[in-house]
């Protein structure tokens, strides 16, 4: 390996979040060089073009991905696209990373798996970052050196913050977020699978729509919960909304047989504490991309880091298309209220 080889990538979707990624690869991300963006939108291109200093914007993504300079894609469009996109790179020839969920539907999963697996000498990743936020890290090195003993449940709250949903509605619009389960659950069920070791294999899940009817005729809940069996009678309890009045809260616990885990049980913006007239007050986090703003880091860094090294990451696609079926799964409960069977195709 040449240790001065830089890596080119090139970025599709320049939203939000799209737009951190751009950041970060084009300024926080050793051996790596922005060297295309990708958006339906040209102001958005513009934009990157002028502040991130790249050479190539497109508006047409299979156009992107005739940019023989490129060596890798970067996919932050909305999930919707995300398994198009990630065939068509790795036809093209390109490694991908992709960000969750690997798609909204089963079928277009398990078709990006074969597309994969197709492809064994490209690097693909899916950007399921806590697994890189280093407290989570931390709570699974915790696990495996058996400090809580056998880990049998997992609990997980994922709540975005209520200054967010007017945003949130104008997307949930377009049909292209998958709902409550598979656009926001789908971290935490990634987290269960990872940290209990297990497959899920019933569901039951439920959920409303009490400040935003709206979403009702969307078929989507504001606040949902789903309980999960997985195997050896673990269990999975997880809570997800959009009306978190007090800011972005990400809670998670592991209950083991000798001890439990909990990570971000107050969440709180920083080690400030503000004392006034209303007593002690401790400010949360705005949102995802400030709370795991180092995660999404670290993940990056990783991606560039198994090119360059030619290895294989620990995030793979099968992790993608399990966490898409049980997200289903919990989807079919909710709009049917009947319990689910999930069903398990990991290939690793």
């Amino acid at each position: 390996m040449n240790d001065n080889r830089h890596i080119s990538v090139g970025l599709v979707g320049l939203g939000r979040l799209g737009r951190q990624h751009a950041e970060n690869l084009a300024f926080r991300i050793p051996h790596c060089t922005l060297t295309a963006v990708c958006s339906v939108k040209e102001e958005e291109v513009e934009a990157a073009q002028r502040d991130l200093d790249v050479p190539y914007g497109y508006t047409d993504y299979e156009e992107m991905l005739r940019n023989n300079e490129l060596d890798a894609i970067f996919i932050a469009s909305p999930s919707g696209f995300h398994c198009k996109q990630i065939e068509q790179a790795l036809a093209a020839g390109f490694h991908v990373f992709s960000e969750k969920p690997l798609g909204l539907y089963v079928g277009e999963a398990l078709r990006v798996q074969e597309a994969v697996l197709r492809h064994p000498d490209q690097v693909f990743m899916l950007g399921f970052m806590r697994r890189y936020d280093r407290s989570y890290v931390y709570a699974k090195q915790q696990i495996e050196a058996g400090a809580i003993g056998e880990p049998v449940l997992v609990r997980c709250y994922g709540l975005d913050p209520a200054q967010a949903m007017p945003s949130f509605l104008q997307f949930a619009k377009s049909n292209y977020s998958g709902g409550l389960f598979l656009d926001m659950a789908i971290h935490d069920l990634d987290l269960a699978r990872w940290y209990l070791d297990a497959e899920a294999e019933t569901v039951w899940a439920i959920g409303g729509s009490h400040r935003y009817p709206d979403l009702e005729q969307l078929q989507d809940a504001e606040t949902g919960a789903a309980l999960v069996q997985f195997e050896g009678k673990k269990m999975g309890i997880f809570v997800a909304g959009r009306n978190c009045v007090h800011g972005y809260h990400i809670e998670t616990e592991i209950i083991g047989t000798h001890g439990s885990l909990r990570i971000g049980t107050i969440p709180e913006k920083n080690q400030v504490a503000l004392m006034d007239e209303r007593g002690v007050v401790r400010e949360c986090a705005s949102g995802f991309l400030e709370r795991f703003e180092q995660a999404y880091v670290d993940e990056v860094i990783e991606f560039i880091r198994y090119i360059r090294e030619d290895r294989k990451p620990e995030v793979t696609v099968a992790d993608g298309v399990q966490s898409t079926i049980l997200g289903y799964a919990c989807k079919q409960s909710f709009e049917t209220g009947q319990l689910v069977a999930v069903q398990s195709v990991v290939r690793k």
